[in-house]
């Protein structure tokens, strides 16, 4: 069994906040460039750029044109794509502004029309996982258990799990929290993709995007509509287990009975 991370002192998580800052600002840059901004020893900055390294939030490259010692490329750090998402960006802002327009030109409906648009290549990439599961299982709370695996690949960090009235779809990040927040057509065409997806109708409880620790996405047991029941048992049956066949039954069983 792996063990667990070990926990990063706040000074070094400070002072590797400070490295990525500056790479962010002044792009890629060697150990002793850094080290001279930073007032500390090459040898300190080295040992959080390996930290780095290893979270996948800096990456090393031997830059062209740039040498140190009998030839060798010098090394030079830069910031990851992972890297780069932990800074503050301006997206959610261009989002909103651009959602705005279409809410002042085309009223509601055109902002749902451009979230059904946006969630379009979501649901067709989803749906391909969901319906390979379905040749095995068609009930919802377990389709719903293969669109967790789904969106946690798309970065929703989603789980389900199984409660006493059906099931409960659970995503821990929301990409579009902030817009949806002033824009509920984002989560109200999400979830309808999700009932899609399983194949029921699905209620939502819960989202970050009001203030909810999570998305928590009800989903029913049974398929609304169906109101099959379970078949009852035959007075032999009944017989066998000790219990007394209900009394339709046992009117039946005496219309049989020859006279």
């Amino acid at each position: 069994m792996p063990s667990a991370r070990p926990s990063v002192n706040p000074d070094d998580r400070r002072t590797r906040d400070r490295v990525t800052g500056l790479l962010l600002e002044h792009g890629a840059q060697t150990a002793t460039e850094l080290a001279g901004r930073l007032g500390v020893s090459p040898a300190a900055v080295r040992r959080h750029l390996d930290s780095l390294v290893a979270e996948g939030r800096v990456a090393e490259r031997a830059l062209p044109g740039s040498v140190r010692g009998r030839g060798r490329p010098a090394r030079h750090f830069v910031l990851t794509d992972a890297g780069r998402s932990g800074f503050p960006h301006a997206y959610d802002d261009l989002a909103l502004t651009a959602l705005r327009f279409v809410a002042a030109h085309g009223g509601p409906d055109a902002v749902r029309d451009v979230a059904e648009q946006q969630l379009a290549g979501l649901e067709e990439r989803c749906s391909t996982a969901v319906e390979r599961a379905a040749t095995t299982s068609t009930a919802p709370v377990d389709r719903a258990q293969v669109l967790a695996e789904a969106l946690t690949a798309e970065g929703y960090a989603a789980s389900a799990s199984a409660i006493s009235s059906g099931g409960q779809l659970c995503q821990h990040h929301c990409p579009v929290a902030h817009v949806a927040a002033e824009f509920p057509q984002l989560c109200e065409a999400e979830t309808a993709v999700i009932g899609r997806l399983v194949g029921t109708h699905v209620q939502r409880l819960a989202t970050i995007a009001h203030g909810d620790g999570v998305c928590t996405t009800h989903i029913p047991g049974r398929v609304p509509g169906n109101t099959s029941r379970a078949p009852r048992p035959s007075p032999d049956e009944q017989a066998a287990t000790g219990r007394p066949a209900p009394s339709h039954t046992r009117r039946s069983t005496r219309e049989r009975t020859p006279a």
